[in-house]
């Protein structure tokens, strides 16, 4: 069920009307999408702070009392404050497919001492835009070093469709390092060190 958030029309532009905006606790946004204009909008700063912290955040909008529903497609920050300076929605519609980049979470432990490399942090998903998952589970608790998964291997929720190549590798599941060579490589680096010192010291000496 989507979250609802009141906005309001907003007919100032520019970034000292953006900034007047924020100092009220506010945040300036645009939606467009299904052929309409793209028209200018505030948001309630607190309350939509909250429902973006979740990816592919869908918003049921009170308009001028028309109701509207639409997916958060960018939030734009400010690196150094990390407020929000900016969001863009799409217009959706109820039982309309739409691709988003999905969050991937391992679960689990791998065999052994072996452990889990992540390549991929999303996958692309086409999905209903009022059933966006909030993510996808990959369980590597019990696989073993040498082990690949790649996103065609991935267990999608119900009703979703992958978008990323299935040959994309999510997961990989590696053995660690092992200390005896990394003890080794630095008593060899030591040894040649002292080796170096020692010549140094008798050219000195001579």
């Amino acid at each position: 069920m989507a979250d609802k958030l009141t906005a309001e029309v907003r007919e100032s532009f520019g970034k000292g009307a953006a900034r007047k905006i924020r100092a009220a606790d506010k945040i300036p946004a645009v939606i467009y999408g299904h052929g309409t204009e793209p028209r200018h909008i505030t948001l309630p700063g607190h309350e939509t702070m909250l429902l973006v912290r979740k990816a592919n955040a869908v918003i049921e909008l009170d308009i001028a009392g028309a109701s509207e529903l639409a997916l958060v497609k960018d939030v734009q920050k400010d690196p150094v404050r990390q407020i929000i300076e900016h969001i863009d929605l799409i217009v959706v519609k109820r039982g309309e497919k739409v691709t988003v980049d999905v969050p991937v979470h391992l679960e689990g432990e791998p065999f052994g001492s072996a452990i889990a490399e992540q390549d991929a942090s999303t996958v692309s998903l086409e999905v209903e835009a009022t059933n966006i998952p909030e993510r996808v589970v990959v369980d590597v608790e019990g696989k073993e070093a040498g082990t690949h998964i790649t996103a065609g291997d991935l267990e999608l929720p119900a009703g979703a469709t992958l978008v990323t190549d299935p040959e994309t590798l999510v997961v990989g599941i590696v053995n660690p390092p092992a200390p005896e060579a990394e003890e080794t490589e630095a008593a060899e680096e030591a040894a040649e060190a002292e080796t170096a010192a020692g010549e140094s010291a008798g050219e000195s000496a001579e």
